[in-house]
């Protein structure tokens, strides 16, 4: 699963300066027979193969994404009955957003970051909350750049402080999108069970919100 290869190659996207970007170890998708398995992980790259469809679930470029702050703030997918509490930050942290998106069959999707960015081999979408977007809209737009897909927001996994934020993260569900577009800041995507996640997830900061979403998604819990 996301085995580096030896030869560089170029992402299908160019950076946000229009420039071409090298993937020095490029990631290697798994197998079809991955794709269908709940308890296997299966990663996908960018312009690489998926299913037509996953769980119910189409896999389809979305086309009609925003292209704006407003479009942002008014797109299909926040979650308005959401009750956010006020962020209590930490000195010296900027606020982010992200979302821990879990598919249908119990396995959760997480990013790679292009040539391990920040030290990340794996980690979930997220970005800093920038031009007065909300931390709703931030997660959404970070989940559709970094790894292709438009999601739900179903509610709050919790604020967490990492290296050089204060990120809210949201969990929520896949309605649309393909991991075959994702941006150029990550060179593939995983969906993984949650098992196999402590293996994926090398970065510190994600320790605490896997076990908050162990905790949210053990039997009884909502």
């Amino acid at each position: 699963m996301n085995t580096p290869t030896a030869s560089p190659s170029h992402h299908p996207k160019l950076n946000d300066s229009g420039k071409p970007v090298v993937i020095k170890h490029p990631s290697t998708p798994t197998t079809q027979a991955s794709w269908f398995d709940p308890k296997a992980a299966a990663t996908f790259i960018p312009g690489g193969p998926v299913p037509a469809e996953l769980n119910g679930v189409p896999f389809a470029t979305w086309t009609d994404a925003p292209t704006t702050d407003d479009g942002w703030e008014q797109v299909d997918g926040l979650n308005p009955d959401l009750a956010e509490p006020a962020m209590k930050m930490s000195p010296g942290l900027n606020a982010s957003a992200g979302v821990v998106v879990v598919e249908r069959d119990g396995r959760v999707w997480v990013v790679h970051p292009t040539n391990g960015f920040g030290g990340y081999l794996a980690t979930w979408p997220k970005g800093r909350v920038e031009g007065g977007l909300s931390f709703q809209a931030t997660a959404v737009r970070e989940a559709w750049e970094e790894a292709g897909l438009k999601v739900r927001i179903t509610g709050i996994l919790g604020d967490f402080d990492r290296t050089t934020t204060r990120t809210r993260y949201y969990v929520g569900e896949r309605a649309y999108g393909t991991p075959a577009e994702a941006g150029w800041e990550s060179q593939a995507c995983t969906l993984a069970p949650i098992d196999a996640l402590p293996s994926l997830l090398n970065g510190s900061a994600d320790a605490p919100v896997l076990a908050a979403l162990k905790a949210r998604l053990a039997p009884g819990e909502t």
